[in-house]
């Protein structure tokens, strides 16, 4: 299991390692902006890791590509595209 923290005291959630992160924060009833559904293309779910970047997946080229293509901030990742592997700590604007 892994644990997702929220800079903002939202409650932690548990999650099961290897989920992708988009799903799992919606599975457990956290809002993620996206009017894709987690195709990778509006760019709306850049999730700020706070903590524990290194306990996602790492991100994929089309992610980066992307990611530069929108002018994601770095330290930031798309939560449709990258999975939990472990304890991270997250933030978003609209929590």
């Amino acid at each position: 299991m892994a644990k997702i923290s929220f800079a903002k005291g939202r409650e932690s959630i548990e999650v099961e390692a290897g989920t992708n992160l988009m799903q799992a924060l919606t599975k457990a009833g956290v809002p993620v902006a996206s009017s894709c559904k987690g195709k990778l293309v509006c760019g709306k779910c850049y999730i700020e890791v706070v903590e524990g970047s290194y306990n996602l997946s790492s991100a994929s080229e089309e992610e980066r590509d992307f990611m530069d293509l929108k002018d994601i901030p770095s330290g930031c990742r798309m939560a449709c595209a990258c999975q939990i592997e472990g304890d991270v700590c997250l933030d978003t604007p609209y929590w």
